[in-house]
This record gives structure tokens, sequence and C-alpha cells, in this order.
């Protein structure tokens, strides 16, 4: 991995660990979902891909048709996580409007639950459209959620740094599926760098 100036690259996950790991996502996501009246919300950007994935390996493990999936555009950091806004902003998708949330289960997935802003915008404008059951999944949980929200699916749990940047790769964002971290002015112990499941 390159050095960069402010610290150093760290690979924890490649593309085939990230894969076994969806994998068990999409089996908890199955034991959570009815097999019919259930509704995918890909909360964009990294969310939205991490979501037609899971959409798909629910598919093939149930042997049921694909679930319906809906982006949803969240904004609160730019890829630095440097804080772009005061609100987490969020565009409404008209689509959601004229669905019968209340009847359906919700299934929203996103790649990090960090300080929990962009999860906790979604369910209450999710609620607001009148959702009762809806189910959280994130790629990876930094535990340092300061919102009352809570990921019911989670692919890793990692505990680093707070000044450290946790990268989700996903394509088409990026080419190679893969989670790194970024440390800045972190001497490695020698410790595990990951803790999985």
């Amino acid at each position: 991995m390159p050095i960069t100036p402010s610290g150093q690259r760290l690979r924890l996950y490649d593309s085939d660990e990230l894969d076994c790991i969806l994998q068990a996502m999409a089996r908890q996501a199955a034991a959570l979902l009815p097999p019919t009246q259930a509704v995918l919300i890909g909360i964009q950007r990294r969310g939205e891909p991490l979501a037609q994935r899971l959409q798909r390996l629910l598919s093939c493990q149930t042997g049921l048709p694909e679930l319906p999936l809906y982006p949803l555009k969240v904004k609160r950091y730019a890829d630095d996580l440097k804080v772009l806004h005061t609100q987490t902003q969020l565009t409404e998708n008209p689509l959601l409007g004229a669905l019968d949330l209340a009847g359906n289960t919700l299934l929203i997935v996103d790649d990090v639950l960090f300080e929990g802003h962009s999860l906790l915008r979604t369910c209450a404008y999710l609620a607001q459209l009148g959702a009762r059951r809806i189910y959280t999944a994130v790629l990876v949980d930094r535990h340092v959620c300061q919102q009352p929200v809570h990921a019911d699916i989670v692919g890793v749990h990692l505990q680093v740094a707070a000044h450290d940047i946790v990268e989700c790769n996903v394509p088409p964002y990026e080419a190679e599926f893969c989670i790194d971290v970024l440390r800045h002015g972190v001497t490695l112990d020698g410790r595990s760098k990951k803790t999985l499941e």
C-alpha cells in the first residue's frame, strides 16, 4: 500500500473477503425480511451499489425474485469526511412516496455507520412517509455513533482511532471492492488491524 504524507494506508479487507461478508449479511437479511412486501433502500453513494449486491445475493439464496430497490440521496460528509452541511441533506425520492411503505418491511443499506446522522435522517424521512418496520444494514460499523440509531446487520466491526478514515471502495465508484483505513500519524503496534463480524 502506498504511504501517504499524513499517515499510512492499510488494506483491511479485499474483494474476496468482502464477498464472503456480504453473503453472511444477505443470510441475516433473509432471516429478517418477509419473502414478499420487502423493499431495499440504498443510501447514495456507496450504499446503493451495496444494496444491489445484497439484492442479487438475497434472490440467489431464497430463490425468489429480486426485491425492489430505491436509491436515496443523503449528504453530510465529503469522501474525506469534512462536514459539508450543518444539517444532513436528503433529496426525496418521489417513487418512495408512491409506495405503501406501511405495508412493507424496509431495509436501509449504507457503507459506514460513523456518527449516525445519515442513517437517522433516512429513518426519520421514511417514517414520515408511513414506514412502520425499518431495518438497517451497514458494511462497516465504527462503533462511535452519536445518534439514536443502530445497525441491525453489520458486515465488519471496526474500532480504529477517531481521526482515522475508513474507506469503503465500492464499484462502480472505485475499481476494486475493498476496505482501507487511512491512519494519521499512528504507529502500528503489531496488534490485529481488524475485528471481524
